[in-house]
């Protein structure tokens, strides 16, 4: 009788680093991603959504462009050098991609990256849990989902573990000033979910698991 192999869950991909979200005085709404480890190394990319809902990513290279648009959804794509550079002694992330100039002002923890001090990593990571941690992100943080389909069908886990807010941004695309610092309304519209709407970088782990 022949055998039959047993089901193998897919190895899920793993991206580890920090999310920014921040929106400006002029609309165009920045989500910008700072990965320390990945299946492609260290990368940055960036999100932006203009005013009138046009959707662009700025990404480094094409391997980069092929994971992200596996997952999201762009009305433009452009292959551009990214740069963002985190300092410290300043709290400022500086990012420079194709058309966009950009510095953030990093402040104090949010009241949501306090609780998540709170709550072990295994249980933010579990995928048996990410139900629970779905539904307690959504009444916490209105508009954010952290578990979720990809384009492709893939499931997300987004497993944060920190978050500090943004308190100003000095942003240019090309030669258009952006204005100051807005809340990200109306949401963002990439994927299943938005980033919050208090402008914050957030500390993260995204798990990617293929449809069988």
């Amino acid at each position: 009788m022949p055998t039959v192999a047993p089901d193998v869950a897919p190895e899920p991909v793993v991206l580890d680093g920090h999310i920014a979200g921040a929106g400006s005085a002029h609309g165009t709404r920045l989500v910008v991603g700072r990965w320390r480890r990945s299946p492609l190394g260290g990368f940055a990319d960036v999100m932006v959504e203009h005013p009138d809902g046009t959707r662009v990513l700025l990404a480094p290279r094409s391997d980069v462009v092929e994971l992200i648009t596996r997952l999201y959804t762009f009305d433009a794509v452009h292959v551009v050098p990214v740069r963002v550079v985190a300092e410290p002694t300043s709290r400022t992330w500086t990012v420079v991609a194709g058309p966009l100039r950009a510095r953030l002002t990093i402040g104090a923890r949010t009241p949501v990256g306090a609780l998540l001090g709170l709550v072990p990593p295994v249980v933010v990571r579990a995928r048996a849990t990410a139900g629970l941690v779905d539904a307690a992100a959504r009444a916490v943080v209105p508009g954010v989902r952290t578990r979720g389909r990809g384009r492709d069908g893939s499931t997300e886990v987004y497993a944060a573990r920190d978050q500090h807010a943004v308190v100003a941004l000095d942003a240019r695309w090309g030669d258009r000033p952006l204005g100051g610092l807005r809340r990200v309304d109306p949401p963002v519209r990439f994927g299943f979910s938005s980033v919050p709407a208090a402008p914050a970088v957030t500390a993260v782990e995204v798990s990617v698991v293929a449809t069988p």
